[in-house]
């Protein structure tokens, strides 16, 4: 659990690689894949969108802290390579609150 009680929230920004374009087909078992490999390392998949503008996918999950979320990436990019990601850890309204608090 992160800090103040909540569990942190992470947002990675995808966008296909040119086998994950060709792959596409493929893409829900991937998606499946990835949600396994969260669960595995301690993680939850909270969603996956598909978008429009600069990033083609947009996924959020939850771990308990920064070294699990390290290690979900890794175990993602280490079988799937479709995706080129940027990870942003995400701070709740709840959460942010509590920062502002202590100030």
């Amino acid at each position: 659990m992160g800090v103040f009680g909540f569990v942190p929230h992470y947002i990675s920004l995808m966008n296909w690689t040119s086998p994950g374009i060709s792959g596409l087909p493929a893409w829900r078992e991937r998606v499946d894949q990835g949600e396994r490999e969260i669960e595995e390392a301690g993680g939850k998949l909270v969603g996956v969108y598909v978008t429009l503008g600069q990033y083609d996918v947009v996924e959020i999950f939850e771990a308990p802290d920064d070294t699990t979320a390290a290690e979900i990436l890794l175990r993602l990019a280490r079988f799937a390579g479709a995706e080129h990601t940027e990870t942003l850890r995400a701070f709740t309204r709840d959460e942010a609150e509590a920062i502002i608090r202590r100030l």
